[in-house]
């Protein structure tokens, strides 16, 4: 039987059947911690299922195992990216029980490394969205950058990645004195490099035909699945930890929150790109306020909270003392029960403690932004092409050990 041009007669004998594919945890866009299960229809992506868990190691358990002080180098490994935020976060917690307030120095040192920090988590995101998108020379130029912030965190920690910096009661040590110049010329450098990202991909038609109106979702939808950070900035809602509910020294520097209006993954890069901007900013300012402060104390002046320098050590009986007393037993924080939340390069990062009094928490609960911003990524898929999945899940920017937690 003959069937007309351009009828659809023919389709109940075609196979029509959806295939279903699994992608990841094995394959280099999942980063080995998340699966997609996705159902496909030709092209388009009929349903997606997200899979997580393939990096779970307790993180809470294990800060409950041990002291107060033992869990801070387990916060560095929640984001490889950005360690000093997440120390931060769970340092502020526990002086928030332990009603203590850091020196004026510690807190301007803290503020400008979150957003070196910031800094290079943004980098990483943004230049590794263009390497998977096939872009390799955008991708140098993060890295490029990336590794100058990451060389100032070695300044100040003598580490790069996983940077155990901020302490219960204030921080490792203060920066060097050469740091100031140093952080300068940084900030002067990636400034050019940014304008060289900018200039090789912001308009280039391959990479915005990649990203406009690609896993699109409205600020009502987000808002609903509690998402935050540059996933809700990108729809339109300017809501920022920093801002509405400041810490440390961010009600007294001047910085602006970038805002987007489609919520697509091109507005999340370009809120991205323009926090890097507001970064550089905010660290020119704590340099300022730094060199206007001088020399002064990074430490609370109370040895039961925070361990005695060592020159102390060495030297006085009753530091000794306090010294084995804390890393034997731990200081003891004060039965009660705190959060604190702080933002973070993903959004609002949070820490819930519970003391009985002791050397050990009872609890230690994360609010880990990547986990939550990853639930509706199947609303922003759902109608579109299998391209679409890797952008979007670039800028969702999910990092297994914060969501695995």
């Amino acid at each position: 039987m003959a069937h007309e041009p351009g009828t659809d007669a023919l389709e109940p004998d075609l196979h029509a059947e959806h295939q279903v594919l699994n992608m990841g945890p094995s394959h280099p866009a999942t980063h080995g911690t998340v699966k997609f299960l996705i159902e496909l229809d030709g092209e388009n992506i009929v349903d997606l299922d997200i899979q997580v868990g393939y990096l779970h190691r307790g993180f809470e358990k294990e800060c409950e195992s041990g002291t107060w002080y033992q869990a801070i180098p387990y916060t560095d490994r929640l984001n490889y990216n950005s360690a000093i935020l997440a120390n931060t976060g769970y340092c502020l917690a526990v002086e928030k029980l332990l009603e203590i307030e850091v020196p004026e120095r510690c807190q301007w040192v803290r503020t400008m490394a979150c957003e070196v920090s910031r800094l290079a988590d943004h980098l990483t995101r943004c230049g590794a969205a263009c390497l998977e998108m096939q872009a390799m020379t955008p991708f140098l130029y993060g890295i490029e950058a990336r590794e100058m912030t990451w060389d100032l965190q070695e300044m100040m920690c003598g580490a790069r990645v996983t940077t155990n910096f901020v302490r219960i009661g204030g921080v490792k040590h203060d920066v060097p004195a050469d740091f100031s110049s140093r952080c300068r010329k940084t900030i002067a450098r990636a400034r050019e490099l940014l304008a060289d990202f900018d200039r090789v991909v912001t308009s280039n038609r391959i990479f915005v035909d990649r990203l406009r109106g690609t896993g699109v979702l409205s600020k009502e939808l987000l808002t609903q699945y509690a998402v935050t950070g540059p996933l809700l900035r990108a729809a339109g809602v300017p809501l920022d930890v920093r801002k509405d509910e400041p810490y440390l020294k961010y009600a007294e520097v001047d910085f602006d929150v970038p805002i987007g209006e489609h919520g697509d993954n091109y507005d999340r890069y370009l809120v991205c790109v323009e926090e890097m901007h507001q970064s550089l900013r905010i660290i020119e300012q704590c340099l300022e306020r730094l060199d206007a402060i001088g020399p002064a104390p990074v430490n609370v002046d109370d040895p039961r909270v925070r361990w005695p320098a060592k020159d102390k050590v060495f030297n006085k009986m009753e530091e000794l003392i306090q010294q084995f007393k804390s890393v034997t037993e731990g200081p003891l924080v004060p039965a009660g029960e705190a959060y604190t939340a702080i933002e973070s390069a993903n959004g609002e990062l949070g820490f819930y403690v519970v003391s009985d009094g002791s050397a050990v928490p009872v609890k230690v609960r994360c609010r880990p932004p990547s986990f939550i911003n990853l639930q509706p990524m199947p609303l922003m898929l759902k109608g579109s092409l299998l391209a679409d999945l890797i952008p979007t899940f670039d800028f969702v920017n999910m990092i297994g050990g914060e969501c695995d937690r």
